[in-house]
């Protein structure tokens, strides 16, 4: 176990006195009593938090009590009655419950008003101590500018007095937040590094969290960590204990990544704006096309580090599962982190996020409106290299642009960005190829300029649900719904009973576009590959349609389609001119090799799951963790299609339950 710790409120540690049922009274003190200086607010109880003894435990919501105006006593405690050891108490308000009523012939007048306020907590791993329940409401008023202190407060406050003729009494309270390490399964284990270079970090360095915001941070782990226990989380603490990197990712990513990790976009959109907070986003895209969340953090600075730490955390909570692809942004220390950190994987910056700076780069330039038309033209219009090169070096003598800084790193990075140079990388439709299309921003109308740190942890959950749903309501229109046939093309009716809605619609209009190409032709053979012209009018400048032509090459003995379109490689489905082709040489069905499975309805179900337990570590309970949890994703994912799937898997996973409740009473019997 590794301790992070983060700085809070503040309390004493010498405080020894449990009023263990007791009635805890209130004592009165004249004005003289020395009030500490600080007035920092120790952090609410939060269901989560975690102490490194009971002492603390109870000294933090003493604390907290002291505060907020009121007393605390222990009202109930379990022990052990082997070892005599506590492992569970409840810690309340001093007016919770009534007092015992006794024959007396003055009693005393009842002071307790069954305040329901309380926290119990419970012995963790036989060392830590978890806040499990919380009930913040009082039924009396309270209020830290009430002049009296409880008698749990009174050791605090002679304390203060003790220490006052000498040093003033500093009150320090650290909270544990204890996180599991996990070792990467590949090639043995890799650290998480806080700076390659072995150099001092410069302290400036660091997230510039603004009050509150580190409690809501750390709240919301606490929270995630405890009801999700695949919650995964890094944090990055420099020598004087500042935050610089934070990140984290829930079982849903972890699940989605197992799935949906052969292409991946990191969005860098807040940094690269300079929001507030700098968000760092993993994205992929689901087997409907959505953008699916695979992992994100808060990245402390720009630069190749810290890059580098964020990257090798996903990797790390991702068991060393590297993407294929990986889509980025300029950022040229990004590029360093990505080339070290993912040394095989195909790293391209996104041609969107290029396109969406050229007003800003290029909007004062003379003659604007020529030289966007000629780049956008160069850009997604050519289909060989010798076109683009063309097209590029025609508008920079035509504009005189050869000084011009940002379009000459364009030009050195071309085969990056540019489509005609990104062919045969297999993007599975997460880069845009075309000027109507763009990768947005997975928290898009969730995150703006001025959004704080505490803010978005209030968003995220929202932001993650709303997605959810989105994709569980796609899920049930995909196998629910009947769609309409455009076309009387075989290919159409084979691809309807496989693929999802969404991606059935766009392959849909690639039928529907077949009849727009004409004049299919060969042109040339060499043994089992032949090469044939497919011609197609397209829309062009000014809406008039222009011809052009598209070679397709086919072999015949693999049934082997590619045209130099090259869309299949992009988006995951055969183009018009290959449809076209293949139809041509009397090809009814759309060979096996072009239907990918990540498009199919039940993609989620049939994602194959190693089940060979002797790869599990049996006493690592990440691991069998994570194990399991790939199997039950499928199971949840077949009870979520109909309302019969969902009682018989609800009926098992009871009965299953039932069967782990005989199994620990047996042992207890033992």
């Amino acid at each position: 176990m590794e301790a992070v710790c983060l700085n809070s409120g503040p309390v004493f540690d010498d405080c020894e006195e449990y009023e263990d049922g007791e009635d805890c009274s209130v004592v009165e003190h004249d004005n003289e009593i020395h009030e500490n200086d600080s007035k920092k607010e120790p952090p609410q109880p939060t269901v989560g938090l975690e102490f490194g003894s009971f002492d603390e435990a109870y000294d933090f919501y003493n604390m907290y009590g002291k505060e907020q105006g009121f007393g605390v006593r222990v009202s109930n405690s379990w022990f052990r009655t082997k070892r005599k050891e506590r492992y569970r108490a409840k810690l309340s308000c001093s007016n919770a419950g009534f007092k015992k009523k006794n024959g007396a012939n003055h009693p005393r007048p009842e002071t307790r008003t069954g305040c329901p306020a309380m926290l119990v907590i419970k012995l963790v791993d036989s060392k830590r101590w978890r806040i499990v329940e919380v009930v913040l409401q009082h039924n009396h008023t309270v209020s830290p500018e009430i002049r009296r202190f409880y008698k749990s407060h009174k050791k605090m406050i002679l304390a203060s007095k003790k220490q006052q003729e000498s040093t003033p009494v500093t009150e320090v309270h650290t909270i544990k937040l204890y996180r599991t390490s996990i070792d990467a399964a590949y090639n043995g284990s890799q650290e998480v590094e806080e700076t390659d270079s072995g150099l001092p970090v410069d302290t400036s360095k660091h997230l510039d969290l603004k009050e509150g915001d580190a409690h809501a941070l750390y709240n919301y782990f606490c929270r995630m960590k405890l009801t999700n226990p695949n919650f995964f989380y890094l944090m990055d603490l420099d020598d004087e204990g500042c935050l610089r990197n934070v990140f984290w990712a829930d079982a849903r990513s972890r699940a989605a990544f197992n799935s949906f990790s052969d292409a991946v976009a990191i969005d860098t959109t807040s940094l690269r704006n300079k929001y507030e907070i700098p968000l760092i986003s993993f994205v992929g895209l689901n087997n409907h096309g959505q953008p699916v969340l695979l992992g994100c953090g808060f990245l402390g600075h720009d630069s190749a580090e810290y890059f580098m730490w964020m990257l090798k955390s996903w990797l790390t909570c991702m068991l060393g599962r590297h993407p294929q692809v990986i889509l980025t942004d300029q950022s040229k220390s990004l590029q360093i982190a990505v080339s070290k950190v993912f040394p095989q994987a195909c790293h391209c910056y996104c041609l969107s996020y290029i396109m969406l700076r050229v007003p800003e780069k290029l909007g004062g330039l003379k003659g604007y409106e020529s030289i966007k038309m000629q780049l956008y033209k160069a850009v997604y219009n050519s289909l060989k290299i010798t076109e683009f090169e063309s097209s590029w070096d025609q508008m920079i003598s035509q504009h005189e642009l050869k000084d011009n800084k940002w379009l000459h790193s364009l030009y050195e990075d071309r085969a990056k960005w540019v489509p005609v140079y990104l062919k045969d990388i297999s993007f599975m439709g997460i880069m845009p190829i075309k000027e109507n299309e763009s990768l947005d921003s997975f928290f898009d109308g969730y995150v703006h300029k001025h959004t704080s740190f505490k803010e978005f942890v209030d968003k995220y959950d929202l932001a993650l649900q709303r997605k959810y749903m989105k994709e569980a309501m796609a899920d049930m229109e995909s196998r629910s719904s009947s769609f309409e046939l455009k076309t009387k093309c075989k290919f159409e009716q084979q691809l309807l009973r496989i693929f999802t809605k969404e991606i059935f619609k766009k392959f849909q209009k690639e039928v529907e576009e077949m009849h727009s190409c004409f004049n299919t032709r060969q042109v040339n053979i060499n043994g089992p590959i032949m090469t044939f012209v497919v011609k197609e009018r397209v829309e062009s400048e000014g809406g008039e349609k222009e011809i052009r032509q598209f070679e397709v090459l086919y072999e015949t003995t693999q049934v082997e389609v590619r045209c130099i379109c090259s869309l299949f490689n992009f988006k995951g489905y055969l183009c018009r001119h290959a449809l076209n082709v293949l139809n041509y040489n009397g090809v009814e069905d759309i060979p096996l090799q072009y239907i990918l499975p990540r498009w199919d309805k039940d993609y989620k179900c049939k994602t194959p799951v190693d089940s060979v337990l002797s790869h599990v570590d049996v006493n690592n309970p990440v691991e069998l963790y994570n194990h399991l949890h790939k199997h039950v994703m499928q199971v949840v994912e077949e009870g979520a299609q109909s309302k019969e799937h969902y009682m018989a898997v609800l009926q098992e996973l009871e009965a299953l339950l039932n069967r782990f409740s005989v199994i620990e009473d047996n042992l207890v019997s033992l």
